[in-house]
């Protein structure tokens, strides 16, 4: 069983988690550009018939990707092992079990929300509600 969360729970250990998000929502990034730059030699070489390739640069690439995916794997992992669900990197989208009315619902929050005022069940993000005081009077923690 998977830790659920309180709103007050969640809301305490969203400091920490807004910072490794922010970082880990950079990192992406990092890498997502150096895949790009990998994906365009590869193109250059096919378009001009396996042209030589610079060595040093394509290792620097893949360093580059390297890097920054297990950086992002690692903080992932990290804010995961809080009991968080990691949704999307992209707009770093993360959910915090929590029970509500007797099933298994998620707080939902986003890196730009200054906290969090949303759940939704499995439905995901689309179908986010806000949290109001039915919410507030009948969701559990642990």
């Amino acid at each position: 069983m998977s830790k659920r969360f309180t709103l007050w729970e969640a809301e305490k250990l969203l400091p920490q988690i807004r910072v490794r998000m922010r970082e880990a929502v950079a990192l992406k990034s990092e890498y997502d550009e150096a895949e790009e730059a990998a994906q365009e030699q590869a193109r250059r070489i096919m378009m001009m018939g396996g042209t030589l390739v610079d060595g040093k640069i394509a290792r620097e690439i893949k360093e580059r990707r390297e890097r920054a995916g297990g950086q992002v794997r690692s903080l992932v992992e990290s804010i995961q092992e809080t009991g968080c669900v990691v949704k999307d990197l992209d707009t770093g989208l993360v959910d915090f079990p929590t029970v509500f009315r007797g099933r298994e619902v998620y707080l939902c929050w986003k890196l730009d929300e200054a906290s969090i005022g949303f759940w939704h069940g499995e439905e995901g993000f689309a179908g986010r509600q806000a949290i109001d005081q039915d919410f507030l009077d009948h969701h559990e923690g642990e």
